[in-house]
């Protein structure tokens, strides 16, 4: 099949880094992402990435800790898998550029968006860390932000579920699939697609989500190339 888009976000959840161990960087884990997303910088598809943090750091581990505190501690964490996955990336030879949103000029570039766009253009993979670089933003909005800033044409959201439900599957086994949605209903009806200030931004700048399962090979080309995997929320 043809690819169906030209410039995609991927989202990344910190948790997909970590595979089976559910800390830290699992290298095995890393290059198979790796491997997908290099498929489709093959394809000829710009591909931008926001990664989270989950595989380190979870919000407050303490109830004493200042919120804003632990937010910027898990904006370090996002930078840690990212660099992770630039080293996976560029040993299979495809071009990568990190970028962050608090300055850390001797391990990336700090986040300017027209470099950014100029990066896709020339066939590099990009890859944003340090979240939106201020506190109570999620990775999720940053991912929002980010795919509406370079002109996304979709966020390719790979989760370790395979789609959108009406509840959580594994604790409701009647929980309801769904194929397709708008991002009015994920607001209304809470379906934690995302946070409800990224799936907002997504509405407002009539950005599609793409929601499917990162384990299972090649979905993620299978995703580009429009394939029924997974769920998809438009705005209509």
């Amino acid at each position: 099949m043809e690819p169906k888009y030209k410039r995609i976000l991927l989202k990344l959840s910190g948790e997909a880094m970590a595979g089976e161990q559910h800390f830290g960087i699992n290298n095995p884990m890393v290059k198979k992402v790796a491997t997908q997303v290099g498929e489709v910088h093959d394809a000829g598809i710009e591909i931008a990435i926001v990664v989270g943090g989950g595989n380190f750091w979870r919000g407050r581990t303490s109830e004493n800790m200042d919120r804003t505190t632990a937010d910027y501690i898990g904006m370090l964490a996002t930078v840690m898998n990212a660099m992770a996955l630039q080293d996976a990336l560029e040993g299979l030879g495809v071009p990568t550029r990190v970028q962050t949103a608090i300055e850390m000029r001797e391990v990336a570039e700090p986040y300017v968006r027209r470099k950014a766009i100029r990066h896709l253009e020339k066939g590099r993979v990009v890859i944003f860390g340090a979240g939106t670089g201020s506190p109570f933003f999620s990775t999720d909005t940053t991912a929002a932000l980010r795919a509406a800033e370079i002109n996304a044409e979709v966020i390719m959201l790979a989760k370790k579920i395979d789609a959108v439900y009406s509840d959580d599957p594994e604790k409701n086994p009647n929980a309801v699939r769904y194929d397709a949605l708008t991002h009015t209903q994920v607001l209304e009806q809470d379906l934690k697609v995302m946070d409800a200030t990224a799936a907002a931004l997504c509405r407002d700048n009539d950005i599609a989500i793409h929601v499917f399962a990162l384990a299972e090979d090649g979905n993620v080309m299978k995703a580009v190339c429009g394939e029924k995997i997974g769920t998809i929320v438009r705005g209509r």
